[in-house]
């Protein structure tokens, strides 16, 4: 093949659930297998090294970012799908709730099956896994003290997917951070549940390596972008995909 080209509209979501099932059966969901009865607790974020968390009010990524995409180099054409930056956030402001997202693309010729794999959630279909990294320059205290995020001032909402799901409702069985939630369990109602991410924390670490790396030997240079992407007071306005009754004829 000439070209192979990576688009993908949806990546890096800044935060989100933790997903548990209060129901007596076992649901199959895009966050996993959730057990019956609050048998764990699965959430979906690195936490403390993830991109828009580090950079929570896109002070330096923008379209024309460029950035690790699926072992090779990608860029930002945009905001993703779902891509929300007014939700209640923290005084830093860290989102409490899914916020941002980033619309990427590649040269899938440059990529890696260690960074990109096809991937299979039981009973519930397939999507793909991307190792995701972007470079955040230091410009300002500001971009600083939003690098030096951790994971203790990072948090998550519960939220019940048995009722909730597909039309979640954030914080309905409260929220945790991510310490909590890395610490391999967490409580909720009174009972200890077992956590488990779908990001990979060790690889978030290597990932950002490899970026030092590469910008320390000239070859990852960085970009400033030529668009900003929809920050905080944009106006810009999630509409979900409610589910609505077939009229009849």
């Amino acid at each position: 093949m000439n070209e192979a080209v990576l688009l993908n509209m949806r990546n890096a979501y800044q935060n989100y659930n933790v997903a548990v099932n209060l129901s007596d059966k076992v649901i199959y969901t895009y966050m996993g297998v959730l057990q019956p009865k609050m048998g764990n607790a699965n959430y979906s974020s690195a936490g403390q090294l993830s991109p828009l968390l580090n950079d929570p009010l896109y002070k330096t990524i923008g379209i024309g970012t460029r950035i690790f995409l699926g072992g090779g180099v990608g860029y930002v054409i945009g905001s993703g799908t779902q891509h929300n930056p007014n939700v209640k956030r923290t005084e830093s402001g860290v989102p409490r709730v899914g916020a941002g997202t980033l619309s990427l693309t590649g040269d899938l010729k440059m990529m890696s099956p260690r960074w990109l794999r096809g991937t299979s959630f039981t009973g519930y279909g397939v999507t793909l896994t991307v190792g995701i990294g972007v470079p955040i320059p230091v410009l300002d205290e500001e971009v600083l003290e939003h690098t030096a995020v951790t994971d203790e001032e990072i948090w998550a909402q519960v939220v019940d997917y048995s009722e909730a799901y597909p039309q979640c409702i954030p914080g309905n069985l409260g929220e945790v951070n991510y310490r909590q939630l890395k610490s391999g369990k967490i409580t909720v109602q009174g009972k200890d549940v077992p956590t488990a991410g779908l990001s990979s924390y060790s690889r978030a670490r290597e990932i950002a390596q490899i970026l030092k790396e590469w910008i320390g030997a000239g070859k990852f240079l960085l970009t400033d972008p030529v668009e900003p992407i929809p920050s905080v007071d944009s106006g810009i306005v999630l509409k979900p995909l409610k589910e609505r009754p077939v009229k009849k004829k």
